[in-house]
């Protein structure tokens, strides 16, 4: 008797189950442990089977990216919608960027390609091969932070090319959280006030200030060091 067709929403069911399977894979393993047949053992289902909706371990990873970004900007979508305040914006993206990278360290860095555990640097991270639903996802999760420092701007609270200004925010938060996951903060700093050890959570405001007070319109920024 001849296999019946899937139907739409039963291929992209299993997509999506194929994907998270990856995903978990690369967590437990790391990239090279993540491959077809892998994967297949987990699903139970026959090794060829995978390569009934993905053409390779590329393609997939392309699509868990991809889907990592839309989780990104459901949340990031959410935390602009959280005030109208313009500064007051920007730190919930802030925040909500950092409690993203938190909850999925191993996505994180699937999504912006960073050097993954041993030092490996898959072909398909590092030789920009991005499919137009993976560069749909990653520019939808940057949009909001772009449109908070657009409002900034024409509120007066920024100044400046708003695509630069919203790269440098989205920089700046992703710098830490790099460094964090990367274990890159230096052990024992302390605050001088305080004497709490110096974590992730106490640097995330400090960024904001810096970006904001830094793309200021001259005559709105505060003086510093006797220097106007």
């Amino acid at each position: 008797m001849p296999r019946s067709e899937l139907s739409a929403p039963e291929i992209e069911a299993f997509r999506q189950r194929l994907c998270e399977v990856a995903g978990e894979l690369f967590a437990q393993h790391g990239h090279e442990g993540v491959t077809l047949r892998a994967i297949a053992r987990e699903l139970g289902c026959s090794p060829m089977t995978p390569y009934r909706y993905f053409r390779d371990k590329t393609e997939i990873f392309a699509a868990v990216r991809a889907a990592a970004f839309r989780r990104l900007a459901e949340v990031q979508e959410t935390a602009f919608e959280s005030t109208d305040e313009p500064e007051v914006r920007l730190g919930a993206l802030a925040d909500a960027f950092v409690a993203t990278a938190r909850r999925e360290p191993h996505t994180y860095r699937l999504m912006f390609g960073m050097t993954l555990p041993g030092g490996v640097a898959p072909r398909e991270l590092a030789a920009g091969e991005v499919s137009s639903e993976l560069a749909r996802d990653r520019e939808r999760a940057f949009e909001p932070m772009r449109r908070a420092v657009v409002l900034a701007i024409e509120d007066g609270r920024l100044a400046g090319d708003p695509d630069a200004v919203a790269r440098l925010f989205w920089a700046g938060f992703h710098g830490l959280i790099s460094l964090e996951l990367a274990g890159g903060l230096p052990e024992g700093g302390h605050d001088a006030e305080t004497s709490d050890p110096i974590r992730l959570d106490a640097l995330v405001s400090p960024m904001e200030d810096a970006l904001i007070e830094g793309n200021r319109p001259r005559n709105r920024r505060r003086r510093s060091r006797g220097f106007t």
